[in-house]
Protein backbone atom coordinates (compact mmCIF):
# COMPACT_ATOMS: atom_id res chain seq x y z
CA UNK A 1 0.00 0.00 0.00
CA UNK A 2 1.24 3.32 -0.87
CA UNK A 3 0.73 6.62 1.05
CA UNK A 4 -1.66 7.68 -1.32
CA UNK A 5 -3.83 4.21 -0.99
CA UNK A 6 -3.61 5.09 2.92
CA UNK A 7 -5.30 8.36 2.26
CA UNK A 8 -7.68 6.81 0.73
CA UNK A 9 -8.51 4.06 2.45
CA UNK A 10 -9.39 6.38 5.68
CA UNK A 11 -10.58 9.13 3.59
CA UNK A 12 -7.65 11.47 4.58
CA UNK A 13 -6.78 14.41 2.66
CA UNK A 14 -3.03 13.63 1.18
CA UNK A 15 -2.84 16.77 -0.78
CA UNK A 16 -3.39 18.98 2.18
CA UNK A 17 -0.77 16.81 3.98
CA UNK A 18 1.73 17.22 1.30
CA UNK A 19 1.17 20.96 1.62
CA UNK A 20 2.32 21.00 5.17
CA UNK A 21 4.61 18.40 5.41
CA UNK A 22 5.90 18.75 2.10
CA UNK A 23 7.60 14.85 1.44
CA UNK A 24 6.07 11.32 1.44
CA UNK A 25 8.51 10.95 3.79
CA UNK A 26 7.63 13.40 6.26
CA UNK A 27 4.05 12.35 6.10
CA UNK A 28 4.63 8.56 6.43
CA UNK A 29 6.94 9.37 9.77
CA UNK A 30 3.70 11.80 11.00
CA UNK A 31 1.47 9.13 9.91
CA UNK A 32 2.89 6.75 12.22
CA UNK A 33 3.28 8.37 15.10
CA UNK A 34 -0.54 9.40 15.21
CA UNK A 35 -1.02 5.83 16.84
CA UNK A 36 1.43 6.06 19.25
CA UNK A 37 1.08 9.28 20.42
CA UNK A 38 -1.79 9.04 22.49
CA UNK A 39 -3.40 12.70 21.35
CA UNK A 40 -6.80 10.93 21.22
CA UNK A 41 -6.79 8.87 23.32
CA UNK A 42 -5.95 12.05 26.00
CA UNK A 43 -8.89 13.52 24.16
CA UNK A 44 -11.20 10.24 24.65
CA UNK A 45 -10.08 10.25 28.74
CA UNK A 46 -10.72 14.16 29.61
CA UNK A 47 -14.31 13.11 27.90
CA UNK A 48 -14.67 10.51 30.99
CA UNK A 49 -14.44 13.27 33.74
CA UNK A 50 -15.82 16.38 31.06
CA UNK A 51 -12.87 18.39 32.55
CA UNK A 52 -13.47 21.35 30.58
CA UNK A 53 -10.06 22.58 30.43
CA UNK A 54 -8.61 19.15 29.31
CA UNK A 55 -11.10 18.68 27.12
CA UNK A 56 -10.36 21.76 25.61
CA UNK A 57 -6.40 21.22 25.78
CA UNK A 58 -6.81 17.57 24.10
CA UNK A 59 -8.95 18.88 21.45
CA UNK A 60 -7.15 21.66 20.16
CA UNK A 61 -4.07 19.23 20.34
CA UNK A 62 -5.71 16.64 18.13
CA UNK A 63 -7.01 19.33 15.76
CA UNK A 64 -3.53 20.49 14.90
CA UNK A 65 -2.17 16.85 14.79
CA UNK A 66 -5.04 15.89 12.44
CA UNK A 67 -4.59 19.35 10.14
CA UNK A 68 -1.77 18.64 9.77
CA UNK A 69 -1.81 15.20 8.91
CA UNK A 70 -4.41 16.08 6.36
CA UNK A 71 -7.06 14.31 8.46
CA UNK A 72 -9.69 16.29 8.01
CA UNK A 73 -12.78 14.87 9.26
CA UNK A 74 -11.10 13.71 12.77
CA UNK A 75 -9.38 17.55 12.91
CA UNK A 76 -13.76 18.81 12.38
CA UNK A 77 -14.87 17.08 14.68
CA UNK A 78 -12.05 17.90 17.41
CA UNK A 79 -12.44 21.63 16.32
CA UNK A 80 -16.21 20.96 17.20
CA UNK A 81 -15.19 19.58 20.68
CA UNK A 82 -12.51 22.44 21.04
CA UNK A 83 -15.19 25.19 20.66
CA UNK A 84 -17.43 24.17 22.77
CA UNK A 85 -14.85 23.92 25.60
CA UNK A 86 -12.78 26.99 24.88
CA UNK A 87 -12.58 29.53 27.47
CA UNK A 88 -15.23 31.91 27.27
CA UNK A 89 -17.54 30.67 25.13
CA UNK A 90 -20.60 29.22 25.90
CA UNK A 91 -21.64 26.11 25.75
CA UNK A 92 -24.18 24.67 23.35
CA UNK A 93 -23.66 21.06 23.87
CA UNK A 94 -25.43 18.99 26.47
CA UNK A 95 -22.55 16.30 28.32
CA UNK A 96 -24.41 13.36 26.53
CA UNK A 97 -23.99 15.14 23.48
CA UNK A 98 -20.72 15.83 23.95
CA UNK A 99 -20.15 11.85 24.56
CA UNK A 100 -22.00 11.14 21.27
CA UNK A 101 -19.37 13.50 19.75
CA UNK A 102 -16.48 11.78 21.47
CA UNK A 103 -17.62 8.66 20.53
CA UNK A 104 -17.60 9.26 17.04
CA UNK A 105 -14.26 10.25 17.71
CA UNK A 106 -13.03 7.54 19.25
CA UNK A 107 -15.24 5.22 15.79
CA UNK A 108 -12.85 7.21 13.63
CA UNK A 109 -9.82 7.14 14.85
CA UNK A 110 -10.28 3.42 15.08
CA UNK A 111 -10.73 3.39 11.48
CA UNK A 112 -7.35 5.48 10.71
CA UNK A 113 -5.82 3.92 13.26
CA UNK A 114 -6.53 0.61 12.05
CA UNK A 115 -5.65 1.59 8.37
CA UNK A 116 -2.71 3.03 9.44
CA UNK A 117 -1.73 -0.33 10.79
CA UNK A 118 -2.08 -1.91 7.44
CA UNK A 119 -0.07 0.31 5.99
CA UNK A 120 2.95 -0.47 8.44
CA UNK A 121 2.12 -4.07 8.09
CA UNK A 122 3.54 -3.14 4.18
Amino acid sequence: MTIQELYYEIGGDYEQALRVLRVDKLIDKHIRKLTKNGVVDDLIDAGKNMEHTELFERSHAMKGVCANLGLVSLAEMASEIAEEFRPGNPRTLSDSEVSAKLADIEALYKKTADGIRKYEEG
